[in-house]
């Protein structure tokens, strides 16, 4: 495997689950990738010339980070980490409105620190179902607050599992399917995945998972129909569709994936970075799938696929970005970027936002035929997370800033 991409890790019930993912309005951006974990924002007000003037609040954070931030209503939560070791823990919450900080909890680290320079402790991306957001490290500490920063519950899973962790650190996110949170711990030497009950922290089911390091993320299939909504588990073996409320195995890919960017899903179909991409559309029966397309030629580095205006948008470790038809996998054009890049870029509005890994913002506009770059801003500082897309603003965060950016008024 490519040592660059290990180095760039960014992003470095039933019907109630069905519920919670539509009731999230389009206003939130509740989890890694979004509300549907998939980088499309539900929002046509998004500013597409990036500039000083868009630049609505920019305020200074305690810690390094990749994760992204989240936002829940009128607030948004990130997470960062400090100290020599990465040891200490911070979940911060601010008002989105004017970047004021509300509130910070601090909490010591259980398990183990230890990451690459690049990386640190706060990699994983925040998650919530609306009422309790949930912050992961890669020392495989999980905490529980609610919205006003009181403390739920706690799980040191780097205690519980000591032998889950490898020498550059995890990056797995969590995601949220209604009540229940399912996150990856998967390493060589030890690995699991588990779904955790949001309300009590109690671990409704647990299974074990091929022994290899991993840092994708779940994703998530929708409800459809009859059928509840599926947590999609991604491995160097395949993606394990899985119920997010036992943890029973509905269907399996097995003809490998990537261990670094993750699968998403737009419209019925998953898009997986496996071979090229694959492109797969589960049955009417809920339990099997069928393979629609295979592109060896639009392979994602770090990155994660999205989708916009019907093509499958991916960037690989040049900094190229390639366009494929959603319904064939055949590529339609490719563009040179300035990369590198790690953080997964977001779909919305017909464009496609971008930061690459020495702060520069990119705003492209994918064509039928070829893409167009509406605008560029050098924010001057290293970001490697994803960024997040709310209620007619854009949020991005580095180690030292967290910005806003909504047009102008």
């Amino acid at each position: 495997m490519n040592v660059r991409f290990l180095l760039s890790l960014a992003a470095c019930g039933m019907l109630s689950a069905h519920f919670a993912i539509s009731q999230a309005g389009a206003g939130d951006w509740r989890q890694f990738r979004g509300n549907e974990a998939n980088s499309v924002a539900l929002d046509a007000t998004l500013p597409t010339e990036l500039s000083g003037e868009t630049i609505a609040w920019k305020i200074e954070l305690p810690g390094r980070g990749l994760s992204g931030p989240i936002v829940v209503g009128d607030r948004l939560y990130v997470s960062a980490s400090s100290g020599y070791s990465q040891d200490r823990l911070h979940v911060l919450c601010f008002d989105v409105a004017n970047g004021k900080k509300l509130w910070e909890r601090q909490f010591q680290a259980t398990g183990r620190t230890m990451c690459h320079e690049k990386m640190c402790n706060a990699t994983p991306t925040m998650a919530s179902d609306g009422e309790r957001v949930i912050a992961f490290f890669s020392s495989n500490d999980l905490v529980c607050l609610n919205q006003d920063g009181d403390l739920q519950w706690y799980r040191g899973l780097g205690s519980e599992f000591p032998n889950a962790s490898n020498s550059l650190g995890m990056s797995s996110s969590p995601i949220v399917i209604g009540s229940t949170a399912i996150v990856q711990v998967e390493s060589d030497a030890e690995a699991f995945a588990c779904g955790i009950d949001l309300e009590t922290g109690v671990t409704k089911w647990q299974m074990d998972r091929p022994r290899a390091a991993n840092w994708t993320s779940p994703s998530m299939f929708p409800a459809t129909g009859d059928h509840p909504a599926l947590a999609l588990l991604q491995s160097s073996k395949g993606v394990t569709a899985v119920n997010p409320e036992n943890g029973e195995v509905v269907w399996n890919f097995e003809n490998g994936a990537s261990t670094i960017p993750s699968a998403t899903v737009i419209d019925g179909l998953v898009v997986i970075p496996s071979n090229g991409l694959t492109a797969l559309k589960p049955g009417a029966d809920g339990k099997s799938f069928e393979q629609v397309w295979n592109s060896g030629n639009l392979s994602p580095s770090t990155p994660s696929p999205v989708i916009c205006n019907g093509m499958t948008i991916t960037v690989n470790s040049a900094g190229a970005m390639s366009a494929g038809s959603i319904e064939t996998g055949e590529r339609i054009w490719q563009m040179r970027l300035k990369g590198p890049f790690s953080s997964t870029p977001i779909s919305a509005n017909g464009y496609v936002y971008l930061f690459n890994e020495s702060g520069l913002a990119v705003v492209v506009k994918p064509g039928s035929d070829k893409g167009e770059i509406i605008s560029e801003l050098d924010l001057g500082e290293t970001i490697l997370c994803s960024p997040a897309a709310a209620d007619g603003a854009l949020y991005v965060r580095s180690d030292g800033h967290l910005w806003k950016f909504t047009s102008p008024r």
